[in-house]
This record gives C-alpha cells, structure tokens and sequence, in this order.
C-alpha cells in the first residue's frame, strides 16, 4: 500500500510534463500568423521561386504606373489590406470584364507552398485546362470553378486572393496569349486548405476567357 501513495507523486509529475509538452507544441492562431508572416517575407527576400530580386511597390505607385508592374525589376505591389502580393506579367489584349458581365475562364496554373517549399497542385501539363465562372458585381468579382484539379483538391471556391488581380486584367481571343499573374496568398484569401493549416501559398496563373 504504501509503495502504491508513494508512486502517487511520480504518475502526477509524469501528467504534468506531458501537458507542458503538450501546451508547448499548441501553437496560437498568433503564433501561426506571425510564422505565416515571417514565411512569406523570407520567401520574398530569397526571390521567390526563380531567385530573382522581388522590389516590392505600393498600391499607390502601382496605380501611378497604370496598374502595371515592371517584370524587368521583379516589382509586386502589395495589397495591404489583404496581404496580398501580385505580379502582373501580361494584362492580355482583349477588354476588361464589364460590370454585371458573367464570364468563364480557362486556365493554367501552379500551386507552391510557401511554408513546405513544395509545388502542389498544378496543371501545365494536363491536356484540359481548369475552368471557373467568374462573375462581376459592380466593382466586386465572385468566383467558382466547375473543372479541372483545383476543383477536384478543393472544391469549387476560387481564392479570394486569386480575384484581387482580376480588375487589372484584360484576356482576350483569338490571338493573345492570355493574361498571366503571379500572386503570393496568405491563408485569408486563400483556399479552404490554406486556412485550415494557416499557409501562404504562390501561384503563377494565365488566364483566357472560354470560346
């Protein structure tokens, strides 16, 4: 009996070094957006995929420039609302989705993530693009997709970070190329995965309106 109290203490302290290790991996939603925060700067700073020098620019000398950025410098203009950093590489030669306009779009695109360092979704070698409908209210863009593999990873919900570049875009047909973006997400726009674990993610996307 008495070995049984005196192992009594122990089994308490064996308990309390497990929660404290417990408590210890726990991570904050703070703690997860500070990692987030400092992922995608060191992302930036180390050039992002290619190693290249990224200039960050503001939303004010992006506009300044007519909503362009200048691939020759690696320029991203931060959206600071959202977090959200965008590299437009070719606006397209067709027009601008007009408002009320509903609109499907093909496209092309991968997927990294930021935090694994790691591509992980993508389709540029697929035979079909995917396709999503975007359509436009007023000022305000809204987004599904109806097929293809960010459909079949996530469901039909375009990233919200995804349609902060679509009123600088202007995809056309027959003979443009597309238009094509590069964009650093943060989990708050981006898909439901990215929100669940709290990742940023890169995406380079072309983009051209369905025939």
């Amino acid at each position: 009996m008495k070995k049984f109290f005196s192992s009594i203490p122990l089994l308490l302290l064996a308990a309390l070094a497990l929660q404290l290790t417990s408590c210890r991996e726990y991570e904050t939603y703070a703690e997860q957006k500070e990692k987030e925060r400092k992922n995608i700067q060191s992302f930036i700073d180390r050039g992002g995929i290619d190693g290249r020098d990224i200039n960050v620019i503001t939303y004010e000398e992006f506009c300044a420039q007519d909503s362009t950025t200048d691939v020759s410098k690696n320029e991203y203009v931060l959206f600071s609302d959202k977090g959200v950093y965008m590299q437009i590489v070719r606006k397209g030669e067709g027009k601008a989705q007009s408002k009320g306009e509903n609109r499907n779009y093909l496209c092309r695109f991968i997927e990294y993530s930021i935090a694994d360092a790691d591509t992980t979704v993508g389709n540029l070698f697929s035979a079909v693009p995917d396709k999503f409908i975007c359509k436009r209210t007023g000022d305000s863009y809204s987004a599904s997709f109806t097929y293809g593999f960010m459909y079949a990873a996530y469901g039909s919900a375009v990233p919200t970070g995804w349609l902060v570049a679509m009123p600088y875009l202007t995809p056309g047909r027959p003979n443009d190329k597309g238009s094509k973006v590069r964009l650093i997400v943060p989990h708050s726009e981006g898909t439901n995965t990215a929100a669940q674990y709290v990742k940023p993610y890169f995406y380079e996307i072309t983009l051209l309106p369905e025939p």
